[in-house]
Parts: C-alpha cells; structure tokens; sequence
C-alpha cells in the first residue's frame, strides 16, 4: 500500500524539526512523522510521502525550499510551490489556497503511482486534496488534530471571521471524508457531536504514539539550558512545554505558581513557550503571551526560567532532569485536543498535572501517572502541583506507572490499527444472498476476555454467510476501539448505547446513524424531564461522556432502579431502565433497547427476532437474550443472568467468551450458511 499524508502548516522537516520556530510547527508534526515512520515498517505498506508546503525563508531552515526532500528507503518529503515563495502562517494560508490545490492536482496526475490512501491533516489539508482524490477515486482519510468548535469556548476566542471560516470548513470535512481519525475520546464524542452532524459512524479513535525523544541517556545539555537561569540549582523542577497562545494557559500556571504560599519556596518553575529571539516567526498572540510570563517571572527572579531557545535533544533531556529532580510536568491549558507532552512525560517518568477538558482524561486513565485539575482554578493547579512534589509515595507510584504504562501509546500499533481503517474503506461490501439468521453480540466479557477464542471468531467471521451485528453500551467509537485492540472484526452493523443507536453502512460503504429508529426512539421521550427526576433523586449521573440523546448512564444498584422506575412513572414519563456490571444504571427511551435495535437491524435484511441469534454475558444483554429465537449465555456470564428462564432456544454454553458463542453457533447455525466451512472448535 502507498499513503500520504499532507499537512501544510509549519516547517516539516526531517530528522531535526525546529518545534516552536513558528507557531505552527507543533505537536500535528511529530504525530505525521511518527506514524508515518511507523506505517513504513509495516509489510503490508511500501510507501509512504509527506506533502507540504514549500517556502524559501532560510532563517526557518534550507530544507523547506526543496520541492523533493528523501528521508530513507521509501518515504519523502513532497513540497508543493506556490507563487509565493514566503513562508505563510495556517490562517495565511487560505489565501494560498487555489495554488496549493493546482500543485496537488498536478503532483497526483503525474505520478507514476498514485497513493492507495490519502490521510490529511487538519481541515486545511482536507480542502486541498478533496477533489483531486475524488477525480482520481482515492479515499482521504482526515485527522483534524485541534478543533476550532473547542477555540470558541477557550479563552481569547472572539468568534473572528478566521475562526468562523475554520468551523465551517472542519464542519464540512467531518461530514465529507471517507473516515475520520482523532487521538481521544473526548475528540471522537463531546468536540465532533458539537458540530450538530451525524458523523460517529465513521470516526475512529486510535491513540498515537511516543516516539523515542533522541536526546541521548544524560541531562547535561538540560542542566546548560537552564541552571544560568535560576538562583540555586537541584531543586525540583516544574516543566511546562506549550506554544505561547492563550489556549495553553501558561499564564495561569505562573500565576498559581506565585501565588501558592509553598511552591515558589520548594520548586523552580521552568515554561519553554516556543522559541524566541528576532529570527522567530510570531503572531501578535504569541508576543503578548511570551510579554506577560516575563512580566510575571520578575516577581520571582532566579525562580522562574524561560529559555529563549531550545533544540529537540534538550527538550528531551529537560523531561529527564525534571524527573531526575523529583518534579512535575504540568499542561494547564484551558482546552487540549490530546496532548503529547503527557505522553513524553511519561516516557521520562515525570508525574503531571493535567487539565481535565480534552484528551488528557483518556491519558491519564490508561497511563495513571499524575491527576486531572480544573484549569481555570489556579488555586486547584498550585496544590495538584504541590500534593505531588510534598508527597513522595504519590510521586513515586506515578513515576513508575508513567514508566510502565507508556508502552500503550505506540505507534507501530497506531499504525496497524489505522491500516485497519484504510483497508475496510477499499474492500468491498459485503453481501448475503437471503441470510436465514442473523448474530447479534455483544462486545466486552462475550467476545472479549480471550485471546485465542477472539481469534477463532475472527476466522469464522471472516467467511460467515450471515450478517454480524454488535451490540453494546458502548458509543461507536468506544465499540470500533475495543473491537481492534482485541483483532476482532468490522460487524455488518453496530447497536450502541445500550440499544438506542444503530449505524448501518449507507450507499457509500460509510456506518451512519439510522434516522428511522432515532425518530422512533424520540416518540415518547422527554429527556429533561427525566434528567430532572433523577436530579432530584440525587442519583449519581456517570460523566458526561457517557450521556447519550436517548440513554442517560448512572449509577446504581437493582434497587436503586426499582426506585427510579417508580418515581419515573410517577411522574408520568416512559423510560426503560437497564442495570447491568452491578452499578451501571441506564434510563433510555421507551421504544430503546437492545432486543427493539435488533429487531430492526435484522428487518433490513428480511428477518424478524425469531430468526436471531443473540449472545451476551450481563444484564444490558437480557431483553436481546429474552426476545431473538436464539440467543447464548457464556460460561463467564455475571450472576444478573441467573434468573434468566430457561426456554427453548436459550443455550447456557459452557464454553467462555468468543468460544462461547462459536459454541452457540455450531449448535444453532446451520454450517451450510457458512460456506461449507465448520464453526471453529
């Protein structure tokens, strides 16, 4: 397979960037770089380029003026020359816009080889590629890296043209790509849905990786860079590494830093807020930023550093000095899309601060080392700082979760997941001529728990004849993410959110919300109304990620939702109330449910309940294992399903998870629908 990727914002070089030379050349850069690199190991991918674009500025660096820059055996730099040879910031760049779209279109029709896939970076890129590769039928890809939707609610947003434009077009490039790939959840759910546009159906959350930070195993070239700066040295380090805007709220760290009665006594606060110097491109923001931490480090001399200029090796031996020195990394921005520096943190075994609004939840839940804060409490921030230097058991349990964990963001498996996405957009649909039978399954603790069980499923699924269906509390994007960490395959339809969303594959091969059943589901459903009742229950609302249009998660026990149903229906308000996992309580809407999504799924392909075959393993799966003619219960099912009656077609397997429902299947799928092919023992 043959990849490229575009982004044309910043100076994309290779191997050393300039990171923080212009206000662009950011994070997005090491994200295309290392997957890039990582998709080139790969045996299944032969070749992968980066095109940008070119700029003849040599104060940024000679290589940006090269139309053709190799950077090893199978993979270049292409540069796209417009008519203005200066180097252009992302907002300038639109005015670049008709001479960037020419050079691609000519870059594509001239190759000898056209790419197999497109992946485009931010909405910019997306814009530039999108009718070439629809004349040249080649999927794109897109990855927005930073959403402007998020812009409007952070500080200093002012809702400008700019900004406005920038909205639409992301709005249009969601709605328009092939599939959409982001970095975390909070992307793929709460920043995508405020777009107001069905998209979920072919977004994908795949989290990147770290790459090895190439600044050698000493801190000297740290220690150079920042101990002229600071009146004693060897004592803890507070690092923070971010681009001088006002969304990454590096004031507001100085300040929490000042104003704490202990820290500026106990620690030396170190913010690297891009480069610096009169050769450094930078945008009125980012002067006024960079102006305002001076301002604030006067009133701490010797205390507060902000080295003007820094290469990638120091800023890798910094992450290292800073652990060496028992410190903190903070990121306290107001709104962070995902969040690298957390993930390089990790890799030094620094323990963080992190704001909680955007990806780092998702971090700091797989990795665990550091805490979450408000970053609009400077208070909260300045004593997260503080619990952490002070306590040194908290410290060492986060430094070494961060050590242990950070093998979870890599990008050889960033890689192999996003081959996943790119090979699904160019394999055909498939077909069932008149199934007899349909699968619905759900995902964790059914086909997830074993291996080798998922892997027997995988290769029945594989050369199944009769349609597979999923069917989950989970979001798509959660369910989609599951499925591929444990290697399992695609269904031919997702039933979400505990029965109240189904995306099926429209004429373009695309998952998209059934419109059909979302009215069906809102006929009879108030949902603040509802919302309101359990307010004043004072039941416990799960976080708001996992608040759904037709399903509100709590929690609570059996009991607690025998209460809520009373009170409910006191109120005169149609619900159906779902307990499953012990205290995972979920009020959907009435027409909600696994057994009614199935339903419909399977009326799609002429079928009723009676012709499916369900299997699951807790108590959101019992009306589907109630109501399908068939329907399988593994032997690690929780204990909420021991009351359900036994009946015909009701099959207790002794087998566990996958293989408990490839026993299910041997008994109750005939193997002519298999292409004469056994169910897997």
């Amino acid at each position: 397979m043959y990849v490229l990727h575009v982004a044309l914002g910043g100076c994309l070089t290779f191997p050393v960037v300039p990171y923080g030379l212009t206000e662009d050349t950011g994070g997005h850069i090491a994200y295309v770089l290392g997957a890039a690199q990582a998709q080139l190991r790969r045996i299944d991918v032969d070749r992968v380029d980066i095109v940008t674009r070119a700029f003849d500025d040599r104060s940024l660096g000679a290589d940006h003026a090269m139309v053709c820059q190799p950077i090893g055996a199978g993979m270049r730099i292409l540069r796209l020359v417009t008519r203005n040879a200066q180097y252009a910031s992302k907002d300038a760049l639109l005015a670049e816009r008709p001479d960037l779209q020419r050079a691609f279109r000519q870059l594509i029709a001239t190759m000898a080889r056209r790419p197999d896939i497109i992946h485009a970076h931010f909405a910019d890129a997306f814009e530039v590629v999108r009718a070439t590769a629809r004349t040249f039928g080649i999927p794109v890809v897109y990855t927005p890296h930073s959403l402007g939707i998020d812009k409007l609610r952070s500080a200093g947003a002012d809702g400008s043209p700019p900004l406005v434009r920038r909205i639409e077009e992301e709005r249009s490039a969601l709605a328009l790509a092939d599939a959409v790939v982001v970095s975390s959840r909070d992307e793929a759910e709460r920043q995508i849905d405020g777009y107001g546009t069905d998209v979920g159906g072919w977004v994908h959350r795949i989290a990147p990786g770290v790459t090895d930070d190439g600044g050698g195993r000493g801190t000297d070239a740290a220690r150079r860079l920042v101990d002229p700066l600071l009146t004693a040295t060897g004592r803890p380090m507070i690092l923070a590494i971010a681009r001088p805007v006002e969304k990454k709220n590096l004031a507001g760290l100085a300040r929490a830093y000042l104003r704490h009665p202990s820290l500026p006594d106990l620690a030396d606060l170190v913010i690297l807020p891009g480069q610096c110097g009169a050769e450094v491109v930078q945008t009125p923001e980012g002067r006024c930023v960079i102006a305002e931490l001076r301002e604030l480090a006067r009133a701490a001399p010797g205390r507060i550093a902000l080295p003007e200029r820094h290469t990638p090796g120091e800023v890798a031996q910094l992450y290292r000095l800073a652990a060496e020195r028992r410190g903190v990394f903070v990121n306290a921005a107001f709104h962070e899309p995902f969040g690298l520096t957390l993930l390089e943190a990790a890799q030094a075994g620094l323990p963080v601060v992190a704001t909680r609004e955007g990806g780092p939840v998702d971090i700091l839940r797989t990795l665990r080392h550091g805490t979450l804060v408000d970053p609009r409490d400077e208070r909260q921030i300045g004593e997260a700082i503080h619990r952490l230097l002070s306590d040194r058991g908290r410290w060492t349990e986060a430094h070494g979760n961060g050590l242990r964990n950070i093998s979870r963001f890599d990008w050889d498996r960033w890689a192999a997941e996003a081959q996943r996405v790119y090979r699904h957009l160019r394999a055909p649909r498939r077909h069932y001529a008149r199934p007899g039978r349909l699968l619905a399954c759900d995902i964790d603790g059914t086909l997830t728990g074993c291996a080798e069980g998922a892997r027997r499923f995988g290769a029945w699924a594989a050369g199944r004849d009769i349609p597979f269906v999923v069917a989950t509390g989970r979001s798509i994007t959660e369910a989609r993410a599951v499925l591929s960490a444990w290697s399992l395959p695609e269904p031919d339809a997702f039933v979400t959110a505990v029965g109240t969303e189904i995306h099926r594959r429209d004429a373009s091969g695309r998952m998209t919300l059934c419109g059909e059943f979302a009215r069906h589901l809102s006929q009879g459903w108030d949902r603040p109304a509802v919302l309101e009742v359990l307010h004043t229950m004072g039941v416990t609302l799960q976080p708001r990620i996992e608040q759904r249009r037709w399903k509100l998660g709590c929690r609570g026990t059996q009991d607690v939702a025998q209460a809520v149903r009373i009170e409910l229906a006191r109120a005169g308000l149609a619900t159906r109330v779902v307990v499953s996992h012990g205290d995972l309580l979920d009020v959907l809407a009435p027409n909600g449910g696994k057994a009614a999504a199935v339903a419909a799924v399977a009326a799609s392909w002429g079928l009723t309940l009676a012709d499916c075959i369900a299997a699951g393993d807790s108590g959101n799966d019992r009306d589907m294992l109630s109501d399908c003619g068939s329907a399988v219960v593994v032997a690690n099912a929780r204990a909420e399903l021991d009351d359900l009656p036994d009946r015909t077609g009701l099959h207790r397997s002794a087998a566990s998870h996958a293989d408990g429902v490839l026993d299910g299947l041997r008994r109750f799928a005939p193997v002519a629908e298999h292409r004469g092919r056994r169910v897997p023992a």
